[in-house]
C-alpha cells in the first residue's frame, strides 16, 4: 500500500499563496549567486560565481543577466560580476544612522531646500526610484520608491544621459524612442542631443514640465569612479510655487549631495 500520509519533501509540497517550493528554490539560487557576487575580492568569474553558489551554469547565467538587468550586479568584463549600484545602495540604506549614510545626505539636501527629492538608479532604458523624501509642502507628487521613469524627460534621466557615449545615446534612442510625455517633452533626437550638451557644461539638468504638467525638477548624475552614471537625485517641485531660476538656483546643493553620494553606492 502506498503512503498517503505527509511528506517531509520540501520539494513535494506546496508554498504559501498556492505556489510551489520551486519559486521558493529560484530565489534560494538568486540569493546564493548574489551572496557570491557580494563575497570579498571581486569582480568574481563566472566559473567562481558558479562553484560559490551551487548553482548550474545556465541557471546562473539567466540569474545573473535577471540581477544585472535590475541594478543588483554589473558584469566587469572578462566573464566577471561585481556588485551593482542597486545592492551598494541597499547595503548603504541598512546603514541609515550613519553620519555619511544615504538618508542623511539626502535629509540634509531635503532640509536645504525645502522641496521634495529622489533618488534614482539607472537601468537599461530607464531610472528607478530608490527614496523619496517628501517635501513639508501642501502637495505631493505621484512618483513612488519602485517607480520607473523614462530617462529622456526627466531631469535625473538627462542627467545620466548626458554622462553616456554618444553612440550609446542613440542606441537608447532607437530601441525606446522618444515618447511625447507632454507638450513640452524633447521628442527629436538631435534636440535631445544639444540639450545633454549643455547639462554636460554645467552639471544639471532641468525638467520642465518635461514629464509631467505643472512638475519641474532639477537633477543630477551620480558617478561610479570611473565616471559612469550609477544614478541620480533630484530636486522636485511645483510650477506655481517655484520658478525655474529659483530651481536651478538648489544645484549647488543638488552638486554637493550626489559627491557625497558617489562613494556609498
Amino acid at each position: 500500500m502506498p503512503d498517503d500520509g505527509p511528506t517531509n519533501d520540501p520539494a513535494a509540497s506546496p508554498a504559501r499563496g498556492g505556489r510551489t517550493s520551486a519559486a521558493g528554490t529560484a530565489l534560494e539560487k538568486s540569493m546564493r549567486i548574489l551572496e557570491a557576487v557580494a563575497a570579498p575580492g571581486g569582480p568574481h568569474r563566472l566559473t567562481d560565481v558558479v562553484a560559490a553558489a551551487a548553482v548550474p551554469k545556465s541557471s546562473a547565467f539567466r540569474i545573473l543577466a535577471s540581477l544585472t538587468e535590475q541594478g543588483f550586479v554589473r558584469p566587469e568584463g572578462g566573464s566577471r560580476y561585481g556588485v551593482g549600484p542597486r545592492l551598494r545602495a541597499l547595503s548603504a540604506l541598512v546603514g541609515g544612522g550613519e553620519p555619511h549614510s544615504i538618508g542623511r545626505i539626502l535629509g540634509e539636501l531635503r532640509a536645504a531646500v525645502g522641496q521634495t527629492v529622489h533618488l534614482a538608479l539607472h537601468s537599461g532604458q530607464t531610472l528607478t526610484y530608490i527614496r523619496k523624501l517628501e517635501s513639508d509642502q501642501p502637495f505631493r507628487t505621484a512618483s513612488r520608491v519602485g517607480m520607473r521613469m523614462p530617462l529622456h524627460s526627466t531631469a535625473i534621466g538627462k542627467s545620466i544621459l548626458a554622462h553616456l557615449p554618444e553612440a550609446q545615446v542613440r542606441a537608447l534612442i532607437a530601441s525606446a524612442g522618444l515618447p511625447r510625455r507632454t507638450p513640452r517633452t524633447l521628442t527629436g533626437t538631435e534636440a535631445l542631443l544639444a540639450e545633454l550638451e549643455t547639462v554636460r557644461s554645467r552639471g544639471f539638468a532641468v525638467d520642465d514640465e518635461e514629464n509631467e504638467p505643472t512638475i519641474r525638477c532639477i537633477g543630477a548624475a551620480v558617478l561610479d569612479p570611473e565616471g559612469r552614471p550609477i544614478g541620480g537625485v533630484s530636486v522636485t517641485t511645483v510650477t506655481f510655487l517655484v520658478s525655474r531660476e529659483e530651481i536651478e538656483a538648489y544645484a549647488p546643493a543638488l552638486l554637493t549631495a550626489t559627491e557625497a553620494l558617489a562613494p556609498l553606492l
